[in-house]
This record gives structure tokens, C-alpha cells and sequence, in this order.
């Protein structure tokens, strides 16, 4: 299979898998659940085909339409996508087994909806990946945008409702007014929409217009969270837990800091942004974002809630990384994609999986629960101690590598900004550990959840435990072999690798 092949077919393959699943539908949950699964091995053996050749230096491509004269919609895979296509790919794998388990245990409605929709919004992830140029990025950032639309409602009720309109809303808004318009400048300014290594609009555009249309990349990229475009993320909460993982760490929130750190490496450079200091105001939206939500996610009671707001200050890593304009900054951002989709889906797993087994979502009702679930806390210890950025997992290269981009460009007070946060981090995390396994039970006469049978003891489903535990195994890996990942990444600014 040529690399060439590979890229059309892993983004055409979740949507065959799509179309199986609505024929399947309700008729056979075991023959729809198993395309979903054979769909999700066959798309990552797909993308791991085009692998060796982006590691060899190769950026291989596939033009799949000219729109207009100069508007082609085109994939190119350089490191950065390739590093997103694995996240997305891999991770589907492991998100599908765990949906299986959880929306079974859970008795969830419209489940042929749900895995239809999910595939759908792999193969956008993927699109976005190998976007050539920004009209093809947008073209499948809205795709990726409208397919997880129905997974944010997917319960229906009011609140459901309210929360979709919530993401519907943002991501819309943020895309066609800031987005859009920042793209039709580029054209304007730049004569073209290709990625270029380097940039594309050095000696293009100087002083407040190159400071407005970073705001428009940065602010138009609603996915990416930052404040004051967030609130989608934490409503976005009700949907069921496999939805949060995707959300969260499989496509759309990776999505969007992808986005960002694309545009700053291959529409502006590094290099323009560094000399002319047209990211600093951006470093500093990032670090607010950091602290801040850090700070809310410490008074939320509901274990998914807090990890939403973890999770926006975690993807702003990424901006801060990708707006100190450095090298290693850049290459830390782009690590830390992987290290925290791996370790945040863990933690979303679990939360999932706390939701089945013993059908609480409140911190303050989960008190001994983890002497009762010791796999399942077992697996959110790793997956928290990654994102705090301790070793021996993956987290903590990620983290030392933006803080070496902050102390390459000097820029000491977000070096202080990275320690607090992982203090932060503990604060708000280590928690549910420890009053899962050192405080003593609580026993209560109700669940705090209404769906389902429920059981009178707090048990771990195979199909829920499973996934958090492989993910924590991730979590190790990408410790041990972070060298590797950070070597296919150091040609996107021309770095050697270790």
C-alpha cells in the first residue's frame, strides 16, 4: 500500500464503518459493534502505513479536488499531522471497546447514532491532520464540528439540549467570524493557503495587522478553549463519558491546538514571531487560561466537571508552547498532544467507569471506593500523575521540554506559570485518589445517578476497566519512548533529534 493510498483510504474507511453501522442498526448491537471495532483496527493499520515514510523525512500527499482556481482541497502529511492522525486513530481503538461497556452498562439510548456519529467525527480528526492548506483544515474542522453535535445532545433532555446549543453556538461562531476571516486575509496577503515550512508571511504583513490576525487564528480556533471561548467544553459535560473521551482527548479538543500550533509553524514561523514579539500578548491569554481553570476545576464536586476545566488549562500548554515561538517550545506543545490525550482519556475512563460500577459522579460521595475498584483508581493514579508531569510517564517530558522553550526565549515568568499549574494540578487531581483508598466508606441508601439496574456493590466492568488500564500502560510507553516522538517531531523546526 503506497502512503498515498493510505491517506485517502484511513480517511474514507470511518466513514464506510459509518455507513455499516446505520445499515446494522438496532437490529444486531453485536454485528454493528463489531464493524465499529474492525473499522477502528483497519484505520490505524491504515495510518500506520504512512508512518516509516514521514520518519524518513518524506512528506507524502494526495490532491483530491480543485474547488476554484487556486482552492484545492489536498492532504500532505507532515510530522505534526502525523503525530494528530496517530493520537486520533490510536485512540479510537481503545474509546470504541470502552463505549461498548459503557454504553451497555449505562442502557444508553440511540447508540447506532452515537458510533455513526463518532466515525464520523475520526474521519474529520483525520482530514484535519492531513490538511495541504488552511480551505482544506476548515472544510474538515466544520465537519468535525457539525458530527459531534449529536454526541453533545445525545441524551435529549433539556439540559442536553441547552448544552448543544452552547457548543453549537461557540465553535460556529468562533470559526465563521474570526476563522474565516483570518483565512481570507492569509489569501489576500500571503497569495496563497499552503503550509510552508517557515511560514508563508514573513515580509507580508508587519506591525498591528501581523498582532490582529494572531487573534483571529488563535481566538478563531474555538476548539482550542481559550478563555474567553470556553464554556462549550465544561457544558459540553453532559453527554455520556465516551463522548467526554473524544471531546477531550480523542479529536475535538486536540483539533483545535493542533490547529493553532499548524498555523503558528506553517502560516506565520516561528521566526516572524519570535523577531517582531506579535505572540506575547497570546502567551499571556494562555497562562490566564492556565491558572484560571485550574483554579475552578479545585471547587468542582463533579469528577467530570473538574476534568474538563483540566483539561482547558492543559490544552493551553499547547498555545503557550506554540506562542513562545521557540523551538523547543513548539516541540514541547507538539508532545504534549500526545501525553495528554493518552493520560486525560484515562482519567475520563475512569470517571466512566465509576458512573457504571458504582453509579456515582460527586468527589464527596466516592469516599473508599477505590478499595473497591482498585484497577480502575489504580489506572487514574498514572493517568494524574502524568498530567501533573511526574516521571516516569509521559507528562513530565512534554513539560520539561516547554518549560526549556520558556527558558530559550526567556520568558521566566511562564516558566513559573508551568510549576504553579502542576501544583495546581495535585491539588485538584490527587484527591479523588486519596479518598478513594485512605478515607473509610460511605455508605448511602441512593446512587447519585438514574439510569439502569443498579447493584449493590461498587463492581468494575471488563469493558470499562479495561480501556483505563491500557491507556495507563500508555501512559509508561510514551515515557520510554518519548525520544522517538520528539525526533519525528524536531524537523518541523529544523531540530535534531536526540
Amino acid at each position: 500500500m503506497t502512503p498515498e493510498f493510505a491517506i485517502g483510504l484511513s480517511v474514507l474507511l470511518p466513514v464506510v464503518g459509518m455507513l455499516g453501522v446505520l445499515l446494522i442498526g438496532e437490529r444486531n448491537p453485536d454485528a454493528r459493534e463489531g464493524v465499529t471495532l474492525v473499522t477502528t483496527v483497519l484505520t490505524l493499520g491504515t495510518v500506520l502505513q504512512i508512518l516509516p515514510g514521514v520518519q524518513a523525512g518524506e512528506q507524502p500527499g494526495l490532491e483530491v479536488l480543485e474547488v476554484l482556481p487556486g482552492l484545492v482541497l489536498a492532504f500532505e502529511v507532515e510530522p505534526l499531522g502525523m503525530l494528530f492522525a496517530l493520537v486520533a486513530s490510536g485512540l479510537w481503538v481503545v474509546t470504541s471497546l470502552y463505549a461498548i461497556g459503557y454504553m451497555r452498562g449505562h442502557h444508553e439510548i440511540n447508540q447506532t447514532r452515537f458510533f455513526a456519529c463518532f466515525a464520523a467525527a475520526i474521519s474529520a480528526a483525520l482530514g484535519i491532520a492531513y490538511a495541504r492548506n488552511l480551505f482544506t483544515l476548515f472544510v474538515f474542522y466544520e465537519i468535525l464540528t457539525f458530527s459531534t453535535f449529536p454526541l453533545v445532545t445525545h441524551a435529549g433532555t433539556e439540559k442536553a439540549k441547552k448544552a448543544g446549543r452552547t457548543y453549537l453556538g461557540i465553535l460556529v461562531f468562533t470559526s465563521v467570524v474570526f476563522l474565516m476571516f483570518g483565512i481570507v486575509w492569509t489569501a489576500n496577503v500571503a497569495g496563497t493557503l499552503e503550509f510552508a515550512k517557515g511560514g508563508i508571511l514573513a515580509g507580508k504583513i508587519s506591525g498591528w495587522r501581523l498582532y490582529v490576525l494572531l487573534g483571529l487564528f488563535a481566538f478563531g480556533t474555538g476548539k482550542a478553549a481559550l478563555m474567553p471561548f470556553h464554556r462549550w467544553l465544561p457544558a459540553a459535560m453532559v453527554a455520556p463519558t465516551p463522548v467526554s473521551a473524544l471531546l477531550h482527548a480523542v479529536a475535538v479538543v486536540k483539533a483545535g491546538v493542533f490547529t493553532v500550533l499548524k498555523v503558528v509553524v506553517y502560516v506565520f514561523g516561528i521566526d516572524l514571531l519570535a523577531d517582531t514579539g506579535a505572540s506575547q500578548w497570546l502567551m499571556a491569554v494562555a497562562a490566564f487560561t492556565i491558572l484560571s481553570s485550574s483554579l475552578v476545576a479545585l471547587t468542582k464536586d463533579n469528577l467530570k466537571a473538574r476534568l474538563a476545566y483540566s483539561t482547558i488549562g492543559q490544552l493551553s500548554y499547547i498555545v503557550l508552547g506554540a506562542a513562545m515561538a521557540t523551538s523547543a517550545g513548539v516541540l514541547g506543545g507538539g508532545m504534549h498532544i500526545a501525553m495528554h490525550a493518552v493520560g486525560k482519556i484515562t482519567l475520563f475512563f475512569v470517571a466512566g467507569a465509576i458512573m457504571v460500577g458504582a453509579h456515582k459522579s460527586e468527589i464527596s460521595t466516592m469516599d473508599g471506593l477505590g478499595r473497591r475498584m482498585p484497577w480502575t483508581y489504580s489506572a487514574y493514579l498514572i493517568g494524574s500523575l502524568s498530567i501533573i508531569g511526574l516521571p516516569p510517564l509521559g507528562g513530565s517530558w512534554s513539560k520539561w521540554t516547554l518549560l526549556m522553550g520558556a527558558a530559550e526565549g526567556e520568558h521566566w515568568i511562564y516558566m513559573v506559570v508551568l510549576l504553579i499549574s502542576s501544583l495546581l494540578a495535585i491539588g485538584y487531581l490527587m484527591p479523588v485518589f486519596v479518598r478513594g483508598f485512605f478515607l473509610p466508606e460511605k455508605h448511602d441508601d441512593h446512587h447519585d445517578d438514574h439510569h439502569g439496574d443498579h447493584h449493590a456493590e461498587p463492581h468494575e466492568p471488563l469493558l470499562c476497566v479495561l480501556p483505563p488500564v491500557l491507556t495507563a500502560v500508555g501512559c509508561v510507553l510514551l515515557f520510554v519512548y518519548a525520544e522517538n516522538l520528539y525526533d519525528m517531531l524536531a524537523p518541523i523546526v529544523a531540530v535534531k533529534g536526540g
